[in-house]
């Protein structure tokens, strides 16, 4: 089967083979941020919080890229910074898996290496998965790019277990020997996935122009400075931004303290407070899949079937469930609230299985909108938009554990009681998802005006009016 689905787009094929390569990328971090946090604060019994700024020094790297991005934008081809940056992702993982053997026995020597392999990880992520983003937005049709993100994003969560029930046997029983050779054997298989995944891929489809219409002559040309500057004058790239950074912000900071939330306020053991996780995630899975199936318009279509053709176009619409997805996200953290405020009478599984779904719907329309978005505006500058974007939500995952598990530590401090100290922290979350809700809807009304003074300028070069209906 081709990857190609004619007129320069990827077919399905196409897409389960990028969806590969995020697979990969997945699998090398899970390593990273989860196995080797557990080796250092466990087996090796240093503070919590060395991995936890090992993590977030990872999440702080990725500022670099626009700038990357930017050299996709350049070079015109998006493999080359695919390969390059899963080969960084391959090496850092390793290296910081030998970072954390050497802290046995040289701690200082070993948290340096660290350093560099956690700064690694963070390029590898950086180049690798801003250029993959990019790739999908520019080879995929409109009414697939739901789906297409869907696909992406679960391969990546399927990468996520299977690396973690895989390596997690294999390292059984622990030695310094095991987590080398299991993180370089992961490491080294990500790398070949990735090369055999993206083999002639982007070639196959190289029957779409060069450039898009709206790139301006000789655009890869201008300065990084110049054209991130550029990007940023635009009025919907820049909320955009701040609705990525905004919305992930309240969809990290919630993660670190549900299970501590489930234990303090419900009395839910290790074990249950982690079927409650496996619960949100099933949410997640089911509010990806109803994007997915939306996007690719089954339920406007069985809608017009049913009679129902009023609304049938907004079912499908991304901006509609980005929005929806916000505001439902914030009505879950709503019933949360309401957990901490009456522990023994309220839904707990229910509510997060909720909070779950609409978080997993919101993403992938985020997700969907964000390859919509990034080919537009007055340039074509597809990989500066794209890492702008991904730069925003790394800092608001790297700020979302802190601001999380800090601000329910201060609310206890100053409230007493567990319950309403949660209730607080979850209610100020509700609060950034409805901003983020109104932030999204403010980039659709900056689109739409947008285009109506492009239809004005078009009107009068031709010289032919254009009639507008309120």
């Amino acid at each position: 089967m081709s990857a190609a689905a004619g007129n320069g787009h990827f077919g399905w094929v196409g897409i389960a083979r990028l969806g590969l390569v995020q697979a990969c990328l997945g699998s090398v971090v899970v390593l990273t941020t989860s196995t080797l946090n557990r080796v250092m604060v466990v087996e090796l019994a240093l503070p919590a919080l060395l991995p936890g700024v090992l993590v977030a020094l990872h999440y702080l790297i990725q500022v670099v890229r626009p700038r990357m991005g930017h050299g996709s934008d350049v070079g015109g081809r998006r493999t080359p910074w695919m390969i390059g940056g899963m080969a960084a992702l391959a090496v850092g993982g390793v290296t910081a898996a030998a970072a954390t053997v050497w802290m046995s026995s040289q701690p200082a020597a070993g948290i340096a290496l660290a350093v560099v392999g956690f700064s690694l990880i963070g390029l590898g992520v950086s180049a690798c998965g801003t250029s993959l983003l990019v790739l999908l937005a520019k080879r995929v049709v409109e009414n697939r790019r739901a789906a297409a993100a869907t696909i992406v994003w679960m391969m990546m969560i399927v990468g996520f277990a299977v690396t973690a029930g895989v390596a997690g046997k294999l390292l059984d029983p622990y030695s310094p020997q095991r987590l080398l050779a299991v993180t370089a054997g992961v490491s080294v298989i990500a790398f070949v996935v990735t090369l055999l995944a993206l083999w002639g891929l982007e070639r196959a489809v190289d029957t779409e122009p060069a450039a898009a219409p709206s790139a301006e002559p000789g655009a890869s040309a201008v300065p990084f400075k110049q054209a991130l500057a550029q990007v940023w004058q635009d009025a919907a790239a820049r909320r955009f931004t701040l609705f990525v950074f905004v919305s992930m912000l309240a969809y990290s900071s919630q993660d670190l303290i549900l299970e501590p939330f489930a234990g303090s306020v419900f009395g839910y053991t290790p074990g249950q407070s982690t079927q409650l996780s496996g619960v949100q995630h099933g949410g997640v899975l089911l509010g990806m899949l109803l994007v997915a199936v939306a996007g690719s318009g089954a339920l406007g279509r069985l809608m017009v079937r049913l009679g129902m053709r009023q609304g049938s176009d907004r079912i499908g619409s991304l901006r509609t469930w980005t929005v929806g997805g916000c505001l439902a996200s914030a009505l879950a953290l709503v019933g949360l609230v309401m957990a901490g405020l009456f522990a023994g009478a309220w839904p707990l599984a229910a509510t997060v299985f909720l909070m779950g779904a609409a978080n997993g719907a919101f993403s992938i329309a985020a997700i969907g909108s964000m390859m919509s978005l990034a080919g537009q505006g007055q340039t074509s500058r597809e990989g500066i938009r794209m890492g702008l974007w991904g730069a925003a939500q790394a800092v608001a995952f790297g700020l979302g554990g802190i601001v999380g598990t800090g601000a329910s530590d201060l609310a206890r401090w100053l409230i007493g009681s567990p319950g309403p100290a949660y209730a607080a922290v979850f209610a100020f979350e509700a609060v950034l998802f409805v901003v983020a809700a109104w932030l999204a809807c403010s980039i659709g009304a900056v689109r739409e005006s947008h285009a109506a003074v492009a239809d004005i300028d078009r009107s009068r070069q031709s010289g032919v009016p254009v009639l507008s209906v309120q």
